[in-house]
């Protein structure tokens, strides 16, 4: 594996290791906590696992199989994110007259299928999905399935959420999601202009994160987790409420009492504005 090394973000061994303690969990919940109301708002529980399952099939169906259905004519990133969500809404609202153990029966089907084709695939190879909200056009296989990890991660971690189990904040788990969401912060200040050298320090606490750090170039900002003296803002997160933010289950006037920003305040405020999925 001495290859893999050069790897910017390696997650596809890790897909394994994040279905397990997914199906432990869906075998452990209660008939009512199926019904329970999780942070996304539309979705309880059991349409959650409806959702994740849909992440199963439509990989597989269409990437690995390369069987695609029918896809109007995407003309912008409104475009795209409406179909997504549309094709979202229709297989949740069908999975609706499907059993919680048929969910079960059939994640057990899909998940090492899914897990094994991405583990298949190069990673420097062309990615049929572009992550937009890293800002790229085009994308390479390691940064979707880096994006593939953060939608198993987060998913998972609503439901865990919603029936009080255990969180996955730990290192070997959180850290990879955090990591890959920081993905989009050079992204989110790409119209901010700043004096070069200026720089943003972003901490999301706890043992299982770290910091990251935006610095501004002549003509983009670049991150990296180097670290810099005398940052002119530093933002501190912690983990319950990154990931809920950045996925945008909560906004950000929701956390001002909970983050802290030390620093060019304006600055800080735009960091809190990040989102790392397709919202």
């Amino acid at each position: 594996m001495e290859e893999r090394k050069n790897i910017p973000l390696d997650l596809a061994h890790m897909l394994p290791v994040l279905d397990k303690k997914f199906m432990e969990l869906l075998y452990s919940l209660s008939p009512e906590e199926w019904q329970k109301q999780t942070v996304a708002k539309l979705w309880k529980v059991k349409d959650v696992v409806a959702h994740l399952l849909d992440g199963n099939i439509r990989i597989l169906s269409a990437l690995r199989d390369q069987h695609q259905g029918d896809v109007p004519e995407i003309r912008s990133y409104q475009d795209l994110l409406d179909y997504l969500n549309g094709l979202n809404a229709d297989w949740v609202k069908a999975m609706k007259r499907v059993s919680p153990a048929m969910l079960v029966l059939l994640h057990e089907t899909t998940g090492k299928p899914y897990c094994d084709y991405y583990m298949s695939l190069d990673p420097f190879g062309k990615s049929p999905y572009a992550v937009n909200w890293a800002g790229e056009d085009e994308s390479k296989n390691w940064m979707h399935i880096a994006r593939e990890y953060t939608e198993k991660w987060l998913h998972q971690q609503q439901i865990r959420d919603a029936v009080g189990r255990q969180a996955l904040f730990t290192r070997e788990l959180f850290y990879p999601f955090i990591d890959t969401l920081m993905m989009a912060l050079p992204f989110t200040f790409r119209e901010v202009e700043a004096t070069p050298g200026t720089t943003l320090q972003m901490t999301i606490t706890g043992d299982a994160a770290g910091s990251w750090f935006l610095e501004a170039d002549k003509s983009k900002w670049l991150l990296t987790k180097d670290p810099v003296n005398d940052p002119a803002t530093q933002v501190k997160i912690d983990p319950d409420t990154a990931w809920k933010l950045f996925s945008k289950s909560i906004r950000t006037e929701q956390v001002r009492d909970v983050v802290e920003i030390i620093g060019d305040q304006a600055l800080g405020e735009k960091a809190l504005t990040m989102v790392s999925f397709m919202a």
